[in-house]
């Protein structure tokens, strides 16, 4: 009598950050499974909880974190399990991608996945402690021209704005077109966009990049944000700048981040937990990035569209454009920094309360362009 059992797909077990959007809806037995029959657990954690104790007991096959898990030697030096790794995030300087090269797992990271988000916020946070500059022509300094650079770059030149551009790892353009020194002193609003990178691992180290030398570069008047990685721009340089200057400063990251000293918070014109890029369209962009990148390692059709769970969108660039009295309905970035400001207890925002700000974040919604 011939044999009539078919062959059960391995399970595939996933242990991914809790703070990755729609995770159910993406990763399923439905939307991943190579047959009927496979099974697939998801175990979710908060990404600061993912650690190799938590590995070893579960034995994933796929990780899928955001930026605050390190990805290193430490956390998989023991583990065998592990053939596919996902950040639902741009950067990737929490990733030791060489190792994982070494190991031969695979990585995918979410490269432009809240490139308008991040650009948008960027347009509010100006345009609300500036409000003149709907009419009038400021020069916008962008340092780091990637993907989120040059988006912000669009946005500002529809506006009718100057814009002065510097990355050293691009070649000379119409946006970048500038030197170091240049943008610092002639941008009247200077924006971060760019990794972190240190002297060992690269010809144009940001650690620290704005450090008090930098700092003494830019006019008083002269309007700061950071929405990259905190680290790039020196906290005691910064505190000491803006006591010298009374500078607004904008950080949405902090140098020691998730930790943020109410003292630093004093002296900023807006401070957020890092939510920059927190739009439910770049939040399901990046799941949309590392699901379709991991159905491309499991050889089988990507099933999901974030398209299939987005509601309509009725927030328009070009409205907002004509109608600047409307801003704060499109995004109010004041809200947002009462939020972390209430979290403030014994001198600080404590990591914890940091990380709820940032897991419990009603998405907003992007404009579209």
């Amino acid at each position: 009598m011939p044999n009539t059992q078919t062959t059960k797909a391995k399970p595939l077990t996933i242990i991914a950050d809790s703070n990755i959007a729609s995770l159910d809806d993406f990763f399923n037995a439905q939307t991943l499974g190579q047959d009927t029959a496979q099974t697939v657990t998801v175990i979710k954690v908060a990404g600061r909880d993912i650690d190799a104790p938590l590995l070893a007991e579960h034995q994933p096959e796929v990780l899928l974190i955001r930026s605050v898990t390190p990805i290193n030697e430490q956390l998989l030096g023991d583990n065998q399990s592990v053939k596919f790794v996902g950040s639902a995030t741009i950067g990737t300087d929490h990733v030791d991608q060489d190792y994982l090269s070494e190991r031969d797992i695979s990585f995918a990271n979410a490269a432009g996945s809240s490139k308008h988000s991040v650009a948008q916020y960027v347009i509010t946070a100006i345009l609300t402690l500036r409000p003149e500059y709907w009419l009038q022509t400021p020069t916008l300094g962008i340092i780091g021209l990637g993907n989120i650079g040059s988006t912000l770059a669009q946005y500002a030149t529809d506006l009718g704005w100057q814009v002065l551009g510097y990355d050293p790892l691009l070649p000379a353009s119409k946006v970048n077109n500038a030197s170091f020194e240049q943008l610092l002193n002639d941008s009247d609003v200077v924006s971060l966009h760019l990794p972190l990178t240190q002297a060992e691992a690269s010809d144009y180290p940001t650690y620290h990049l704005l450090d008090a030398k930098a700092l003494q570069l830019m006019p008083a008047n002269t309007l700061l944000i950071n929405s990259a990685r905190g680290p790039v721009i020196a906290a005691d340089a910064l505190a000491a700048d803006i006591e010298r200057t009374n500078r607004q400063v904008v950080l949405d990251v902090f140098e020691h981040e998730p930790i943020v000293a109410e003292s630093l918070l004093n002296n900023l014109a807006i401070a957020t937990a890092h939510i920059a890029g927190y739009s439910l369209e770049g939040k399901l962009r990046g799941t949309q990035m590392i699901y379709d990148a991991l159905c491309h390692k499991l050889n089988i059709t990507p099933k999901q569209s974030m398209q299939n769970l987005l509601p309509d969108n009725l927030y328009l660039w070009s409205e907002l454009k004509n109608n600047p009295d409307r801003l704060s309905k499109f995004y109010d970035i004041k809200q947002d920094d009462k939020s972390l400001r209430k979290k403030v207890a014994d001198g600080q925002v404590s990591g914890s309360d940091f990380d709820q700000l940032r897991r419990d974040y009603h998405l907003r919604r992007e404009w579209q362009f």
